[in-house]
């Protein structure tokens, strides 16, 4: 692995690349987007072709009993600002496969990125892994095309693994909702196919700088690289990027422990009472189906909504599907302080309804602050005041990313990192050091997916 390490964080640090720069990049996704499509259009919730509402219960199911379920939620969560609630849920038992494969070429370590449109992306095409499937998409039970690549991952017996671990999608959204995150290594020759290119990380962490480029996929299997941010830092220019790269390295002390930080995290989990069972889809409370959605009596927090798509590019060429709709933009914001001179992250130790495992950790602040305007005083997050008014000065890392596009309708959530100097304190918040972070992620279910693509953007500035 040492190996692998030093070939990531030399690629970090290469943002030229062997077969396309940037500008090269660019004109060939502006090329690509004008023929590979997604159009959503949006159509009554009975019009659904191949899927069903459930009578006597108001779920929304697929014919083949596969894909996911529209169904209802029951949370009880004692002690919060709002105990109680009832709510649509997406439920997906099903696993399936988030995979980028990396080469060395010309002594820099390359990422296979696929530019794939997702019906629910806001600007269509997006740059994503190797492999992005359901278990129902790989097993072609929509009858479309094989999944490029897929081999690679599902046989790794030739290659090597660089990670390998089962991670959670958004909790508020999804019930229990996993993904295997993979990375796989390979020496052998690897055709490249039509929407796929080679890029360098450092290239990568360039283009997480443009609005709705890098999916969230793949930005969730950025994270669990091993990154330790070493490497050739001659030149680095930035004195928080030296920073950022000392506190990615392994021998780093932070404030806290490795085991005081899992001994914390056990706690919350332990202390956390959290109940949850699905129920009807009708049964849900202060929510009401109208010919086209059914949405929050508040018309806030989201809608469940219908559309039908043309694509052109994907394995299948028109379906319907239910998606849902998010209200407003959201804000993920990560702030982060040196501490003896080492970087550290003020992460939360956060409970949503979805999670397989009670709480995981979640950045500073994660929200839509418009849904505010109609909960409770008390519901209103911790520090985000502080996250919407913080200077220019002290902003990082600033743009706007969009949620996962096969089940979301035009979802983005501003991340941003923020630069503090306050000694922040509270019990349900923690100060981590990023190499912490990396070393959470080589396990599931500890880090959430909004706190995955902010450890994805603290690494990219080190590039």
């Amino acid at each position: 692995m040492t190996n692998i390490v030093t070939q990531i964080a030399l690629s970090a640090h290469d943002v030229e690349g062997s077969h396309l720069d940037l500008p090269d990049f660019h004109r060939w996704f502006a090329e690509l987007a004008g023929r590979c499509y997604t159009r959503a259009r949006r159509i009554p919730l009975d019009a659904l072709d191949g899927w069903h509402t459930v009578a006597g219960r108001g779920d929304i199911v697929h014919a083949s009993g596969k894909f996911f379920t529209v169904s209802g939620i029951d949370v009880e969560l004692p002690g919060n600002a709002v105990p109680h609630w009832t709510q649509p849920i997406i439920n997906q038992p099903e696993v399936g496969i988030l995979g980028i494969l990396v080469k060395e070429f010309e002594g820099r370590l390359h990422l296979l990125m696929q530019a794939k449109p997702e019906p629910g992306n806001p600007n269509g095409l997006q740059l994503s892994p190797t492999v992005q499937a359901t278990r129902s998409n790989y097993t072609r039970v929509h009858g479309g095309q094989d999944v490029p690549y897929l081999d690679y991952f599902r046989d790794t017996s030739r290659h090597t693994v660089v990670a390998d671990v089962r991670q959670s999608e958004q909790g508020a959204w999804f019930y229990q909702k996993r993904n295997r995150n993979m990375i796989v290594s390979v020496t052998e020759d690897v055709e490249l196919l039509d929407g796929f290119c080679w890029l360098t990380l450092g290239q990568v962490h360039r283009l997480l700088l443009v609005d709705d480029l890098i999916n969230m996929d793949a930005r969730t299997v950025l994270s669990c690289l091993p990154f330790t941010g070493a490497g050739d830092l001659s030149g680095a220019g930035e004195e928080f990027r030296d920073v950022v790269a000392r506190s990615c390295g392994p021998a780093v002390p932070g404030v806290h422990s490795e085991d005081e930080i899992l001994r914390w995290i056990t706690d919350v989990r332990t202390r956390t009472e959290v109940r949850t069972r699905l129920i009807p889809l009708h049964e849900v409370r202060q929510w009401h189906r109208t010919e086209y959605s059914i949405t929050h009596e508040t018309g806030r927090f989201f809608d469940v909504m219908a559309v039908e798509v043309q694509a052109s590019g994907r394995e299948v060429r028109t379906w319907t599907q239910p998606m849902i709709e998010p209200y407003g933009t959201g804000l993920a914001a990560l702030l982060v302080r040196r501490i003896n001179g080492v970087l550290h992250a003020f992460v939360r130790a956060t409970a949503e309804p979805g999670f397989l495992d009670v709480a995981e950790l979640a950045p500073t602040v994660q929200c839509t602050p418009e849904n505010f305007d109609v909960l409770p005083e008390a519901a209103r997050p911790l520090f985000l005041d502080l996250a919407v008014t913080a200077p220019a000065s002290s902003i990082r890392f600033d743009a706007v990313l969009s949620e996962e596009g096969g089940r979301f309708f035009r979802p983005r959530t501003r991340y941003v990192i923020i630069e503090v100097d306050e000694e922040l304190e509270h019990p349900d918040f923690r100060w981590v050091v990023p190499h912490q972070l990396v070393g959470l992620l080589r396990h599931s279910h500890y880090v959430n997916v909004q706190a995955r693509t902010l450890v994805a953007c603290l690494h990219s500035l080190t590039s």
